[in-house]
């Protein structure tokens, strides 16, 4: 029962229906409390990412304007001086919704009672490292802070893999948290999906909140497969799908692809740094929409863990277009698949199962 209803009935009740809404207004009152912070972890917070990222969560953005947060955030020694900067702007920043914020470089006081854990933190790839080299460090990494989390994070922790190869980072960690349902383990891929709602936007000259339901099948990387034959546009005209407006197959199965795979190495080129912006805004999205849903008729991409749905092996984290609703995201099922994309979606996931292999090789 809503607070609106109960405060109905008890003017019911009173028998004093001519004043019900005199009593409605004066009950509601009474009960509207604060909601109870969510405790939200950031790790590698003193990077550009979490930079950008927690005054988003602070502001309301990841969980809507009348939530309070209690932000954790994580870094390594070397980065504490800098990261005990980021809470000094925080507070500085004297956000209503902020009820608090623990910045740390241990990593079981950053864990305890975590709802909502965004891993940023991770370790590049440099010049002359092997994959493999970069998998060692990160497989540390993330069995720390999985085992963290499953000891101290509360019990439905929600956790999103931002760090490079999140869709691998997030098996890591899964493996290592057990405890954690498996469905609470996501990895962000809704940057490469507003990537492309973006690029369609450009190319029709649309708003690009009129753009809906492209997919973003497979890895954070640049096998990942942008997919527009089911997303459409809202024109004056009615409902319309991208396919038939751009009217352009070339177009849409070569630049458009490529550009989308490949807009994280042009932004590096152009900014001299990583696309630390639009990454925080998309791991802002891929939480508001996980916890408070989709709206209806529409989806999103989310690296999550693979049921088997599309033909995509089991035991992956791959990316699928879901809905989400009451804190739980669902696989968009049904959709026709051509050859063109069974081609591509079958190369990601192949990519995907390599690097789950390395990975585990560097379990033991």
């Amino acid at each position: 029962m809503d607070k609106l209803e109960l405060a109905e009935q008890i003017a019911v009740v009173s028998g004093c229906l001519y004043l019900s809404w005199r009593i409605i207004k004066y009950v509601w009152s009474f009960l509207e409390v604060e909601e109870d912070p969510v405790t939200v972890l950031v790790t590698g917070a003193a990077g550009q990412i979490g930079y950008a990222l927690v005054p988003m969560i602070a502001r309301g953005e990841m969980l809507g304007p009348n939530r309070p947060v209690i932000l954790h955030l994580l870094d390594i020694e070397p980065a504490a001086e800098a990261l005990n900067g980021v809470k000094m702007e925080l507070i500085d920043a004297a956000f209503p919704l902020l009820k608090g914020v623990v910045a740390t470089t241990n990593v079981v006081e950053a864990c305890t009672d975590v709802d909502i854990a965004i891993m940023v933190g991770g370790f590049p790839r440099k010049d002359g490292m092997e994959r493999k080299d970069v998998m060692s460090k990160n497989v540390s990494i993330y069995k720390a802070q999985a085992s963290a989390l499953e000891q101290h994070a509360s019990s439905n922790c929600k956790v999103l893999l931002v760090a490079n190869p999140a869709n691998t980072n997030a098996l890591i960690l899964k493996e290592f948290a057990p405890s954690i349902p498996e469905d609470n383990i996501t990895s962000l891929t809704r940057l490469d999906h507003n990537r492309a709602l973006g690029q369609i936007s450009e190319k029709l000259n649309v708003h690009v909140s009129d753009v809906k339901n492209v997919i973003i099948w497979g890895n954070h990387s640049s096998t990942q497969y942008p997919d527009v034959n089911h997303a459409t546009v809202s024109t004056d005209k009615g409902t319309k799908y991208v396919r038939e407006l751009v009217n352009n197959d070339h177009w849409l199965n070569t630049e458009f692809i490529t550009t989308v795979q490949q807009r994280g190495a042009a932004i590096i080129k152009a900014r001299k740094l990583s696309s630390a912006l639009s990454a925080a805004s998309a791991a802002c999205d891929h939480i508001r929409d996980w916890v408070l849903g989709t709206p209806k008729g529409t989806w999103v991409s989310m690296g999550v863990y693979s049921d088997g749905s599309y033909g995509v092996p089991p035991g992956l984290i791959y990316s699928f277009p879901v809905t989400c609703e009451k804190g739980e995201w669902s696989i968009v099922q049904g959709l026709k698949i051509d050859e063109f994309s069974r081609a591509k979606m079958d190369a990601t996931a192949e990519e995907l199962i390599e690097e789950k292999a390395l990975a585990y090789s560097c379990l033991h």
